[in-house]
Formats: C-alpha cells, structure tokens, sequence
C-alpha cells in the first residue's frame, strides 16, 4: 500500500514541478521581456502592494525597472502583464491600439466597471457614442455655454461650508462636492433626498481596485464590492423611474441618452447604470485627490501660492475666457496631476504576437503602460519629484517658432528682439514629448478620458475661488502612501478664512 501512495505522491510533485515550470516558462514564439510571473495564480501581487511613502515610485516598480530595464514582464493577480516605462515603447502602443492592441483591465476593474454582454458588443461604435455624448455634455462648448457658472457656484458654496468650521478634511469635502454636482449634470442626483452619501460610497472604490481579489468579509475587495453595489442600486431606481415615467424630461446626461435607446441598441438599463457609475468614479478621485496635493504643495511653496494669488486675481465671474487666461492656475494642476499619478497606468491586451527591441509579447498578454514612470522620468523632468509649476510655462508662439526655423531654414539659432535663441536638441523636443509620449493623466489620443477638459475645469475653478478669495492654515496633514495607487492617510485638514479686501 505504501508503494502504492510513494508513487501518487511522486506523481503529485512531479507534475506540480512540471506546472510551477510551465508556470514560470510561459510558451513565447520568441524572447520574452525580463522579469519574473512570481508565484503561481497569485504571481507578484503580493510585492507590487507593498507600499512606498512617498511620491516616487512604488518599491516594486523601481526594484524592477533597475533590474531589468525599463520594459519587463510580471504577473499581477494572475494575468501576464508586461510592465513599460520606455516612452517610446509606450506611444508604440497607443498608436497602435485597434490594430496590435486593444484596452483591457484587471479583473478586479473588469468586476468594478464589467457590462454585462459587453463581448457582444461592437467596441468601437459604443466607444464612439460614449465620447461623442460626454463631450457634448461636458467638452468645451458646454463649458462655454452653461458649464462655467454652475461650477464657480457651487465651488463658492462649498467654500463657504468650510468658514467657521475649525478643521475641514480638504479630500473628502471635495470628493463630495465633485460626484455630488457631477451626479446632478448626469442624473439630477438631489443628495438632500438620499440616505446614502454618494461620496461615502465610493470612496472605498479606489483602494479596492488593485487589491487581492478576494470576496471576503473583511477585505478590501469585499467592502469595495458592496459599496460598488449600494452605488449601483442608487443610480439603477433613478434609472427605472425615468424609464416608467414616459414624456417626464430632465435637462441631464441622462435624459438626453435615454432619447437614443431606439436608435442605439446597446443602451439597456444594465448599460446606463454602469455608464453612469464610471462616470462618477472618474471624477471623484480625480478631482479630490488632486485638489488636495494641489493646496499641499502651494501650502510648502509660498513662491508659486504668491504669484497664483497676485497673477490671477478677478472681480468678474470665470467664463472660458476667464479661464483660458488662469495659466498659472493650469500650470499648477497639470504639476499636482503629474506628480499626484491618481491612476496606476494604462491597460492594453495584446491581440496578436507583438515584436518590438528584439522582444516578443505573447497573443493575449496585458500590457501596463506605467504613467508614474513616465511622469516621474528625470530625463524629461528635471528634479521630477520637485513641485515645479513653472516647468509647464506655455511657449507656444515661441515653440512654433523654433520649429519652423529648424525644420524649414536649417538655422541653430534665432534673434526674438534683443534676444538670441539656441536651438538645442532637448529644447527643441521637450514641449512635444511632455504632452504627446509623457504626460497622460487623462489617457493618450482616442482614448484619451473624454472629461478631461471638464476635470480640469472644475480643479482651476474651484482652486483659482479658493486661493484668490480665502486664505488657510494646515491643522493635520496624513502622510503620503502609494501601493500603488496614492493615497493620503488621514489627508489634509486645514481652517480657512476670507482674505482681507
């Protein structure tokens, strides 16, 4: 009997072996970037949670990337991903999204945002309608025509909220602010007739994401799972009622795409629910977790809190050109933005076998574009953990310049007045791989977030009201953790007071 039980043991452990290697040795037409998938099933999720304390890159993501270079292979819950902080590997991969790749997420994202039916759906048509529809309702000719005055309203009033109160915690109280008036543009949301607070909901959201999926009590992914549901429970009786109560009409996101449910097949109720929900995801942390580094950092530089106090101060109420004409304001949010990193990157899935520097990425494997990386890259920024506003300073006329001398006259250098301008490699080339290849807060090309410019909107508004009207002081400040997706411990908490006329 017991040769019997030696032999299913050896059995056992042979083929256990054989697995750990097919495991670890995964079957590549080629040479697969360096690296390790870790661990079976639960590959190196394990070390990319271990957190850093500061701005700069996670542990795992600088252990790695000086390893094994720039591109490397890992497993994160399960999946093989290849990991890229090259700029131009990663532009490779935007430029060809639809032909060598297409957008992808973890299971705990797909589980967090999945649609059902959604393989059954024409990706590209629905992508198309989504970003038509939201820049309709939140591009640039809303901002203009109506956007501005509702957000500079209810920017005012949370302000004001805060006078008298002796400590308001900066990240919640403008998370609130920014999914309660979002979820009024795209629901008519009234939060005074709700039991539930929708920033309560989801701000459990975010750590849930790259967590261990594990549907436990207890976990992180569990309690992420059912406020996800409460959130979707809230937006679905909206949804029910409009769609029972025939000829009501709301001015709102969602009375106008309900008007498309006969013409566009794809917008179920499941698919308007979902839409919504992603929607307020997006812009809640967003616009929370930056404003708060926002005032951080302004609060540790009374250089750049000076001059975006004295530049930018105005009487009249902010309209698109108002804004447009804040752009210091801007310079500030794109740096609180870059260094901030809110998302953890860019997913693609391979969708055929990829070549690229003598490497092959198997059919099917994930692919992160490590936007930290990028944006935390000493050889585009210089001091890239550096609150440095002013590196955002806007040369457009003078870059066109430079560019039509070089490319069509050949000259090294050219005279602006008094002024002679050489025309270095680096400076030539800075502007357009900063904002093409590495700074991409909101995606990169087609895919770019269609809210972006509505996020952006909203930070200036309500940072430019606050700076310029009131002034503060910091009661508490939690410490920085990133593992890897950011957060601020026990935030910041400051006291605020009307500026002096």
């Amino acid at each position: 009997m017991w040769v019997i039980g030696t032999c299913v043991l050896a059995l056992a452990i042979a083929w256990l072996g054989h697995w750990v290697y097919r495991w670890r040795n995964p079957k590549c037409n080629g040479v697969l970037p360096p690296g390790s998938l870790g661990l079976p099933l639960i590959g190196e999720t394990l070390q990319l949670m271990v957190p850093g304390d500061s701005l700069d890159l996670v542990p795992f993501l600088k252990d790695r990337i000086q390893r094994y270079g720039t591109t490397f292979r890992t497993s994160v819950a399960g999946r093989s991903i290849i990991v890229s902080a090259d700029p131009k590997f990663c532009h490779f991969v935007l430029q060809q999204h639809g032909k060598l790749f297409e957008s992808w997420a973890l299971d705990t994202f797909a589980k967090l945002f999945a649609q059902e039916g959604e393989a059954s759906l024409n990706v590209t048509d629905v992508h198309k309608y989504v970003r038509g529809t939201v820049l309709k309702h939140f591009g640039m000719e809303a901002l203009k025509e109506r956007l501005f005055p509702l957000m500079e309203e209810v920017s005012q009033a949370t302000i004001k909220r805060w006078l008298g109160k002796e400590s308001m915690d900066v990240k919640y109280a403008t998370g609130t602010m920014a999914i309660e008036f979002s979820a009024k543009l795209l629901f008519s949301h009234d939060p005074t007739q709700s039991s539930k607070k929708l920033g309560d909901l989801f701000s459990s959201l975010v750590q849930g994401l790259l967590s261990i999926p594990l549907n436990i009590p207890g976990t992180i992914y569990h309690k992420c799972l059912k406020d996800r549901r409460k959130a979707l429970s809230m937006i679905r009786r909206t949804v029910k009622d409009r769609l029972s109560s025939h000829g009501r009409l709301h001015d709102d996101f969602l009375c106008h795409v309900m008007q498309d449910m006969s013409k566009e097949k794809f917008l179920t109720e499941d698919f308007l629910v979902q839409l919504i929900f992603t929607l307020l995801f997006v812009t809640f942390d967003s616009v929370s977790t930056t404003l708060t580094l926002a005032l951080m950092f302004l609060e540790e530089n009374p250089r750049a809190l000076q001059e975006i106090t004295e530049r930018e101060i105005s009487k009249s109420s902010i309209t698109w050109k108002e804004y447009k004409s804040m752009p210091f304001t801007l310079q500030v949010i794109h740096e609180s933005l870059r260094l901030g990193n809110i998302s953890p990157g860019l997913f693609r899935r391979t969708k055929t076998d990829v070549e690229w520097n003598g490497y092959t990425i198997p059919a099917r494997w994930g692919v992160l574009i490590a936007t930290s990386a990028l944006h935390l890259n000493p050889e585009t920024y210089k001091d890239p953990l550096t609150f440095n506003p002013w590196r955002w300073k806007v040369r457009c006329k003078l870059k066109a310049l430079v560019h039509c001398c070089r490319d069509q006259f050949q000259l090294s250098s050219i005279e602006v007045g008094t002024l002679t301008v050489v025309l270095p490699f680096q400076f030539q080339e800075y502007d357009s791989d900063v904002m093409l290849k590495n700074f991409m807060p909101f995606g990169s090309g087609m895919k770019q977030c269609a809210g972006a410019e509505y996020v952006r909107a909203l930070l200036s508004t309500f940072l430019h009201i606050l700076v310029t009207k009131y002034r503060w002081t910091n009661v508490k400040k939690g410490n920085i953790r990133r593992n890897p997706v950011l957060s601020l411990g026990d935030g910041l908490h400051i006291k605020i007071m009307e500026r002096q006329k």
